[in-house]
This record gives structure tokens, sequence and C-alpha cells, in this order.
């Protein structure tokens, strides 16, 4: 009999078998998020409407059930995998979007989609700049959770950059409010930004008050290629000195243009088909680009291209948004072109400042000599958030031990720069074992009783953050879910 039964059957009676789902499949799809690690919930709870995240969070606390709040599960640390069983609730129905188009707010439920939130507020002359990957298909809520980022965060910031106001529910099914519409909001603790990026561990967020700035008048996009990743990185570093502040730069090392130019089969540089033009391949290249008003975007253009000219090998502008979407869309294939080179992927999201740019470099480079491993690289140079894959196979038990050795002297040298161990995916299962690099006992303990003080009864999110889970030593699911790049 399951650990939960009697609570699952009261919390039944109160909301219906419809909204409370025990059956195989619903079980099964919730068991896992973009991790692949699965583990099984007793039940799911499908809301329609927020009161029922209250009555949900009551009757859990009281028995103590453990609760996983769930979007899309694009998540890839594992946030949103019910590692402790119990229940998952579901907020993909809470999805309403309205914008106020006088004040420039969105008011949004947690389960709307991040591009449907940016579509309806560019119909109406406004802009939402976090732009996460997956955001056809993630959530607001769970984007709030782990306060995502995306390309845009070197110029406009992650998602706590634009959240207003927060409302949702206590472990103890209380309703609450964190803020309200209104742009400025200095009464009492800012328990709203405690919330945000805390991977629903301290309360589950049903709605949100997003702020929106103007629409871009005008686009430019720009790809440069250089000699190597050292004379890359230091370009940036001019570009940023010059006070260029462009609104996306990306960076793809040398593997990860050539996995890319082996799934299109095109040249990522010239657009040529791979087989014609060998010799231009495999450069690593940033891609830029620009936002703003007209007038803005003509003076920044001109220290861009005269920046291209001096450090790049080579550079291309796009001359149509369509042609600017082509190129785009090879930096969205590099991830998924990845698995070439091996069948399993750690995936870290780390940061590094500025300053440790080149220091990095030459680090990654050692790293992938003494590992054996390829480890392609590509990420937002404006914030210093880089995604690290190490790549590997899961049958060859020697690449999994230089994997493990790989990912942990990785994390320690993040660490040692000054850097982060996660920017944009929080800590989940997959950060957990390298918490501690990044936060000193006392800090791990202040975070501890923040946890212990909103959910006494640890009902939220368990077995996460704060415990050793090492995902390399966990099968994986054999799936391709919608938004897997691959």
């Amino acid at each position: 009999m399951p650990a939960h039964a009697a609570a699952t059957r009261a919390l039944r009676r109160k909301l219906g078998a419809r909204v409370v789902r025990t059956d195989a499949a619903a079980l099964a799809e919730a068991s896992y998020d973009s991790a692949k690690i699965p583990f099984r919930p007793e039940a799911v709870v499908r809301v329609t409407a927020e009161a029922q995240v209250g009555t949900v969070l009551e009757l859990a606390n009281r028995h103590r059930v453990p609760v996983t709040t769930r979007g899309r599960g694009t998540t890839l640390t594992g946030a949103a995998t019910p590692v402790q069983g119990g229940w998952v609730l579901d907020l993909l129905a809470l999805d309403g979007i309205a914008i106020d188009d006088e004040a420039g707010m969105a008011h949004v439920g947690a389960g709307a989609k991040v591009a449907d939130i940016q579509r309806a507020a560019e119909a109406q002359g406004w802009f939402y700049p976090p732009d996460p990957s997956s955001k056809e298909y993630c959530t607001i809520g769970g984007n709030i959770a782990c306060n995502a980022g995306g390309m845009h965060g070197g110029k406009y910031g992650v998602t706590r950059d634009f959240v207003i106001a927060l409302r949702g529910f206590l472990p103890t099914g209380e309703g609450v409010s964190w803020g309200t519409a209104t742009k400025k909001f200095s009464a009492g603790f800012n328990l709203r930004d405690l919330w945000i990026g805390s991977e629903g561990m301290l309360g589950v967020v049903t709605g949100a008050v997003l702020k929106l700035i103007p629409r871009p008048a005008e686009r430019w996009t720009l790809l440069t290629s250089f000699r190597d990743e050292t004379a890359a990185l230091r370009a940036a570093l001019a570009l940023f000195r010059a006070r260029v502040q462009p609104a996306i730069c990306e960076f793809l090392d040398r593997q990860s243009v050539l996995c890319a130019e082996r799934a299109t089969g095109r040249v990522v540089f010239s657009g040529q088909p791979l087989e014609s033009a060998q010799g231009e391949s495999g450069r690593p290249v940033i891609l830029l680009e620009l936002a703003g008003g007209r007038a803005e975007l003509r003076e920044q253009r001109a220290v861009v291209l005269a920046w291209a000219a001096a450090h790049a090998t080579a550079h291309r502008a796009a001359r149509t948004r369509e042609e600017a979407e082509q190129l785009w869309a090879v930096r969205r294939k590099c991830s998924g072109a990845m698995f070439e080179l091996g069948d399993a992927k750690l995936n870290e999201d780390i940061v590094v400042p500025m300053r440790n740019y080149v220091a990095f470099a030459r680090f990654l480079a050692r790293l992938k000599r003494e590992s054996g491993l390829a480890i392609p690289t590509f990420g937002h140079l404006a914030d210093g958030n880089l995604h690290v894959n190490i790549m590997y196979h899961k049958a060859v038990p020697a690449e999994c031990r230089a994997a493990e050795r790989a990912v942990q002297t990785l994390m320690e040298t993040v660490v040692a720069l000054g850097g982060a161990i996660s920017g944009e995916h929080g800590i989940g299962l997959a950060k957990s074992p390298f918490l501690r690099l990044q936060h000193s006992p006392a800090q791990v303990r202040a975070m501890q009783a923040v946890k212990r003080a909103l959910d006494p009864r640890g009902v939220l999110n368990p077995g996460k953050m704060f415990e050793r889970f090492e995902v390399w030593k966990h099968e994986r699911l054999a799936v391709k879910l919608p938004w897997d790049h691959k």
C-alpha cells in the first residue's frame, strides 16, 4: 500500500478524481523531468483553480506528504522530480495572461508559457526579455522557481529582475501575496525575492505580476569567427570595454561549432554546404545581436564593425530578419548535436567573472586533455554564463569515472575563479554535490534555517539541494522530450 494512501483518498474526496490522478499513465508522466531520472509519485494533482493549491498543501502538511510542484518539467537539474514520492502538484492549467498596457505589466498564472507571455506583450508594443531556450514549453512558474535566465541576461537581466509581485501558498496551505502591482513596494521583509530561485522549497507560486519594457525598434545580428577560444574571449572583453552592451552575445567553441555543422550539413560561418567549404569550418564564433532605437543602433553598429575588423578573422552581418533567424537556428542546434560525442552529458551552467575568461579558457583546454573527453562549451558572454557539456559513453566505465572527476574539477575551479556553480538552472538534484563548494557551512545553515522556518514539516520538494545526489550514478530514461534539441 502507498505510504500516504489515506491522505490521497482524503484529497480525492475533496477535489475529485478528475483533479487527483492515480492511474499508471499519469504517475509515469510525472515521475521525471528533463534530468530523466524517474521516481514514481503516489498521485498527480492537476489543479484547475488556485484555491485548490491551498487545499492540497493543507492536507499535505497535516499528513506530512511530500509535494513536488511541476509545470512542464523542462528543468535540467531534477528539481521537478518527485524523489521522495508523495504528490506531484501540476499547475499547467493556471495559464492566464493579461497585459496591463498602461502600466507595462503582465498578470500571469504560474502555468503560462514564457513564449506566450512574450507574444502577448509584443502584440501591445511591450517586451518581456528573459529568454530561456525552452521558452516555447517552459512555464513562468518554473522560471521563477529557478530564477531562469537566457541569452538576454547580460543586457536586460534574469527572471528576478522582472518580477514585481507574487501570489501563492505557504506549505501550510495559507494564501499569501508578496508585493503589489506597483512599481515601488517597501512594506516589510522582501519575501518575494526569497521565493524567486527557491526551487519550490519555500512556497508554491500560483501567479505573478511581471515588469515589461518597450519593445526594441530594431535588431541587428552579426556573426564573427576567431582563431581560437582564447582569441574569442579576449575579443569579447575588448567589446565590453568599448561600452557596447549587446542584447545577446553568444559564444560557441570549436567543438560546439563542429557538432552544429555536422548536424546541419552547412558551415556555420559561410552557410555553404559542409563538403564544399572544409577549410572554413570548425572555428569558434561569437554571435551578437544589438537591439534598441534606430539612432542607438546606428552608433553601436559602427563601433561593433570596427571591433570585428580589428579582432575577428571574419565577420558577417545578417541582411534580413530571416537570415538572422537562420544564424540563431545554428546556435539552438549545437546542444542536441553534441550527442554524437557521447550518449551521456553532464550539462553545467556555470558562471565565470569576465576578468577570468582567459584563465577559464586555458583551464578548459587542459581539462579536455587530461580527461580525454569531449567538452564542448557555449554560452552567454555578456553575463559570463557558460554551458560546459562533459560528454561520455555510459557503457564505458573509464569514461564514466573521467566524467565524474572532470565535473568535480570544473566546479572547484569555477568557485576558485570567483564564479558560480549555476547561473540559471538552479541546484535541484544535479548540483547538490557541489553546493558546499559555493557556500560556507554558515551560509548553508542560514538557508536551512529559512527552510525550517517556512516549511517546518519539510513537505515542499524534499530531498533536493541540501542532500547529496549523484546524477551520474543513476540510470536515465531513454525518452525524447518535445523540447530536447536532439
